[in-house]
């Protein structure tokens, strides 16, 4: 099946091994022949035997290999139209041992999902997921009318039979109930081909292109309640799966457990993905639109009907543009409230200041912005540029560096403003090159005797210079004026980048937001509450200012402060994410139960059908996701992932049975896996047709895929009369409901802040 072209994915029968797993036996044997006839030495030479064995798994496995399942760990939804299954990374897994009987096929799976309700297992009585640790001996010889699996002593030493694994004992009316057929073990079990486009994780792994085993069950939770889905091991129950076959002293069947997990089919559930995600978006539904999915604060719609004041409608107006109201203490000690907004607001930002630009400052109070019409600070700014320097400074390491950076600077600047007052001869010399020079000076033939020469004869009154050419010194305001230019300027910004290493990576992260608190980001847990989804741009204004903030720490004195555009460039030079006027990065938050069910799930965000790289995705909290985009987008899809795709059957929203299956293309060709927009069966029924009818009453909910009420063979006649049968890729290819996706369609040109 063709995907979308950041999602592709192919469905495979099966993929059977070379040779499957167990105890071989390799014999070479020696024959000489001429013309056909043997002509061997007399004794001839023996053959020669040699056994070896295939190991795999087989009574543990190892949770590493578990890829994913569905539904989640724990997870609560309406899932009574869907089939429970389970991914595994190693693709060859099912099929490494045979199941060997006259009536399964050679390419059936050895593994089965079963699933459970509540109240069925009776060493399972509240539906948790318990097993029994039991050895292997135990495991194969039960005893006391439970049946277990019937191995050869093949490949299994004393101390595999000693080892301990789980197992469950299953009644035995209900094992035969809910068991698949010898002749449908195979329908439930195919490879999944899954490609997508380049993504990087949280963890900074790249999502690439991988082959997974499929395992579904054939049960459908269709009654509420609590369900465990075991993995089971079906190895030596050859001839038993078919009803009847147990035989009338079996009570139980003893099954080994490599997997477990549980569920609860709640009609009224929410942490299936499809009301997860629905219940994201649901305030874009409401009045308001799009601009209820803003990061702000929503005020109450309580005085909507009267009319507002001044002092409300400015309230409101400083919401809307992503404010919260804190407690601000004055230099005088007076408490009141000011504005604070972080870097994630609803609106493009006003212009400001310059922080990339700005010369150092010590006090954050240049950042204040006050609005002397009501006489309170907007505290935004300054608290960026506060928590950039503590950030700085709680960091040792770049503390340190920056610091040493900023002492070397000045002491070579404080060089060269020596030397541009001792003279123009030793102002003109290249800094980088003094000790060199004074070095050739000292070496130089008759510098000793001229020397002496000079110190012993008397000084004459024609020796004194004029005072038209005594030399003349340069003033300290010149001095710092040469620093700009020429070899000083190159020989500053030399020093800059050699004391420089880390810090241009640092600030990168910084710039980034990491290491900023949760707090400063989004101020009021009411801005992001529960299942919610919120959109933001990045006001890059605050992003300068932690970075002054952080790039401000080490500046002394006057000298530090004049130098520092040489360290500025020197790190912006060697910076990979310098803040350009073009950026206008944005992003979202997501916070719901969503996140911590799925934790990495596709988020597709596109502008005018290119993609928009992504800068950052981080959980900040196991609910709440954050992620970072280099442009805004104009469209963006939540979707489940590619691997996470489920199997179940569909409603065409008629009274009654409104069960259908929609159909998809099945064969070869460019059309392969899309919907043919036609569904079976047409009116509806498909759960009255093929679920098989339980012999001691109640709800049926465990499909028949063969016999008389087979599923399979009627779906191959309805996709082509001259079908008979389906490929296990074919059917689980019919079975797919395609992954749930939300789409957030955005306007490209937002509101534009006013200027403050």
């Amino acid at each position: 099946m063709s995907g979308t072209e950041d999602l592709r994915v192919a469905f495979h029968d099966y993929r059977r091994p070379l040779a499957a797993a167990g105890v071989y036996t390799l014999t070479a044997e020696h024959h000489l022949t001429k013309d056909g006839n043997r002509v061997d030495v007399n004794p001839a030479i023996p053959a020669t035997t040699q056994q070896f064995e295939i190991r795999a798994v087989r009574f543990v496995l190892d949770p590493s290999s578990v890829h994913a399942h569905y539904p989640a760990e724990g997870a609560a939804g309406d899932f009574g139209r869907t089939l429970p299954h389970i991914t595994l990374d190693r693709s060859i897994l099912p099929w490494e041992r045979l199941l060997k009987a006259r009536a399964v096929p050679e390419q059936a799976p050895w593994l089965a999902l079963m699933v459970f309700r509540a109240g069925e297992l009776p060493d399972d009585p509240e539906g948790l997921g318990r097993t029994t640790t039991r050895t292997v001996a135990e495991l194969r010889r039960p005893g006391g009318g439970i049946l277990g699996p019937d191995l050869s002593n093949e490949g299994i030493t004393p101390a595999i039979e000693a080892s301990r694994c789980q197992s469950i004992d299953v009644p035995a009316g209900l094992f035969t109930a809910l068991v698949p057929r010898e002749e449908e073990l195979n329908y439930l079990a195919h490879v999944r081909d899954v490609s997508t486009r380049p993504q990087r994780r949280d963890d900074g792994e790249i999502l690439t292109e991988g082959q997974y085993a499929v395992l579904a069950a054939n049960r459908l939770p269709r009654q509420p309640g609590t369900y465990t889905a075991h993995l089971v091991s079906l190895e030596g129950f050859n001839g038993k799966l078919d009803p009847g076959q147990l035989g009338a002293s079996v009570r139980s069947v003893r099954l080994c457990v490599l997997h477990s997990w549980t569920f609860t089919s709640d009609p009224a559930g929410t942490r299936d993905a499809a009301a997860l995600l629905s219940d994201l978006v649901a305030p874009a539904r409401e009045e308001g639109g799009r601009e209820n999915l803003a990061l702000r604060l929503r005020p109450s719609t309580d005085t909507a009907a009267r009319s507002t004041p001044d002092a409300e409608r400015y309230a409101e107006r400083r919401l809307h543009l992503g404010y919260t109201p804190l407690p601000y203490r004055l230099l005088s000690g007076e408490t009141t409230y000011g504005w604070y907004r972080g870097p994630f607001v609803p609106v493009i930002a006003a212009e400001t200041r310059d922080f990339a630009r700005d010369t150092p400052k010590s006090t954050a109070d240049h950042a204040l912005i006050y609005e002397p019409e009501h006489g309170l600070f907007d505290v935004s700014y300054a608290a960026a540029w506060t928590l950039g320097r503590t950030l700085a400074l709680s960091d040792p390491d770049y503390s340190e560096e920056i610091t040493r950076a900023r002492r070397e600077l000045a002491n070579t600047a404080a060089t060269m403003m020596a030397l541009a007052t001792a003279g123009p001869a030793l102002a003109a010399a290249d800094p980088a090159d003094l000790d060199g020079r004074t070095l050739r000076e000292l070496a130089a033939p008759g510098f000793a005797s001229g020397l002496l020469d000079a110190f012993t004869r008397p000084l004459a009154p024609h020796d004194r210079a004029p005072a038209s050419a005594r030399r003349t010194r340069v003033t300290r305001q010149s001095a710092r004026a040469v620093l700009a230019t020429g070899p000083k300027a190159a020989a500053l910004q030399a020093t800059a980048e050699r004391h420089t290493r880390t810090l241009p990576a640092w600030l990168d992260e910084l710039t980034l937001l990491r290491r900023v608190p949760f707090n400063y980001l989004v101020p009021n847990p009411a801005m992001l509450p529960p299942e919610s989804i919120r959109l933001f741009r990045i006001d890059e204004n605050w992003i300068e200012a932690l970075l002054a903030g952080a790039r401000d720490v080490g500046v002394h004195t006057s000298l530090d402060a004049l130098v520092d555009t040489a360290l500025t460039a020197a790190v912006d030079r060697r910076r990979t994410r310098v803040r350009t006027a073009e950026t206008g990065r944005a992003g979202l938050l997501i916070r719901s139960e969503l996140v911590e069910a799925w934790p990495v799930f596709d988020i597709l965000t596109t502008t005018g059908g290119a993609n928009v790289a992504e800068l950052r995705r981080d959980h900040l909290a196991p609910d709440t996701l954050l992620l970072l985009l280099d442009a805004l987008p104009d469209e963006i899809v939540i979707r489940e992932p590619g691997q996470g795709i489920h199997f179940g059957i569909d409603s065409n929203d008629a009274a009654g049975d409104n069960s259908v299956i929609n159909l998809r293309e099945h064969r070869p060709g460019p059309d392969l896996g899309h919907p043919l927009r036609r569904d079976y069966p047409a009116a509806g029924g498909l759960l009255t047709r093929h679920l098989r009818l339980p012999d001691g009453g109640g709800a049926p909910d465990v499909l028949a895929l063969r016999g008389d009420r087979g599923l399979v063979p009627a779906l191959a006649a309805d996709l082509d009369p001259d079908l008979d049968d389906l490929a296990p890729g074919e059917f689980a290819l019919q079975l797919v409901n395609a992954p749930v996706e939300q789409r957030l369609t955005l306007d490209a040109t937002p509101g534009q802040e006013s200027a403050r």
